[in-house]
């Protein structure tokens, strides 16, 4: 399932690579749902793709609440959420079907994200696992912050990690249900750490399965400086960490991690850059208007730590000059 809105130009290049890598996984199918694009899509998907199945949406309903009304209508085992702006190779699919097929604790996966610009090199959204610290700051295998590391097979085993990225993530169809599937209040950014973690405290795992790779452009609806995507993703981040942990350390981790993006709208405050500033305090004050409506996990004072690092990224990072790699971290 592809949502697209107004990437017409990633359709042309990649769905058609994308048609014909997956010809070979017996019963997979493609379908792109339209988030109510102005650009073409729709018309040249009817033309240009007639094989791939169009779901038409009438408005732009964004990445969490768009795939949860495309993938209502759609019968399958498995889903696999793929970004247009994702070149798949041959034989990307198989080795994670085959993987969900032989594990049925794990309900999520995600294959190597490889940046579509550098083959050799991990791509921020992803890359060979997602992970997260104690303050809920999202790294990766192969992505810590913005050290972004060259795949040297350092990372081909598979492995058991926190989120598997929404850039290309697989999920049992009927999990994806259960859990109601992306929490639309999220809009976009973070929702698909949110859905994993949901899942992990109901008792599913999430992997990376690297014998699967994938090329992705990244950043391709929204610039990594735009200030709309910085106020999402510290939004976000707020409403993920009240929504899934134990309520015995919520208040306190909440606290610290407000103090702490207090700090950065400071450093963008000094540094001239007055939009991510106000994009900061917007998330704070929407977060504080909304979060006694966020429906809170009813599992979350289970604790699941597999792919949790109990101490700051963060800081870390900074004391080691930004060179930090994920293979120096010890969990």
């Amino acid at each position: 399932m592809i949502l697209n809105w107004n990437g017409k130009h990633f359709m042309q290049k990649y769905l058609p690579i994308l048609v014909s890598n997956t010809a070979d996984v017996p019963g997979a199918f493609i379908v792109v749902a339209d988030n109510g694009s102005d650009d073409g899509s729709v018309e040249w998907l009817e033309t240009g793709c007639p094989e791939v199945q169009l779901v038409k949406f009438d408005r732009n309903y964004g990445f969490a609440e768009g795939y949860n009304k495309a993938l209502e209508v759609i019968d399958a085992d498995y889903y696999v959420l793929l970004n247009s702006d994702v070149e798949v190779p041959a034989g990307w699919l198989q080795p994670l079907v085959s993987f969900m097929e032989e594990h049925p604790d794990v309900g999520i996966c995600q294959p190597k994200i490889l940046s579509e610009a550098d083959h050799s090199r991990f791509e921020y959204a992803g890359a060979a696992g997602g992970y997260i610290d104690s303050l809920g700051y999202p790294f990766c295998r192969g992505r810590i912050l913005s050290n972004l590391e060259v795949d040297k097979g350092q990372y081909d085993e598979p492995v058991e990690c926190f989120w598997a990225t929404g850039a290309c993530l697989m999920t049992r169809a009927a999990l994806y249900h259960h859990l109601g599937g992306l929490d639309a209040s999220f809009w976009a950014h973070m929702e698909e750490i949110d859905m994993c973690w949901r899942a992990k405290l109901l008792g599913y795992e999430v992997w990376c399965i690297p014998q699967s790779k994938v090329y992705h452009v990244g950043g391709g609806m929204l610039p990594n400086d735009s200030p709309k995507k910085l106020f999402l993703n510290y939004r976000n981040n707020l409403f993920m960490l009240y929504k899934n942990l134990p309520s015995s350390i919520r208040e306190n981790v909440l606290r610290r991690r407000i103090f702490l993006d207090d700090l950065s709208a400071i450093v963008y405050l000094l540094t001239g850059h007055k939009a991510n500033w106000k994009a900061v305090k917007d998330a704070h004050r929407e977060f504080a208007e909304r979060k006694e409506d966020m429906e809170v996990s009813p599992f979350s004072e289970s604790r699941n730590d597999k792919g949790l690092y109990e101490g700051s990224i963060v800081f870390k990072f900074f004391l080691s000059g930004k060179k930090l790699t994920f293979d120096k971290l010890k969990f």
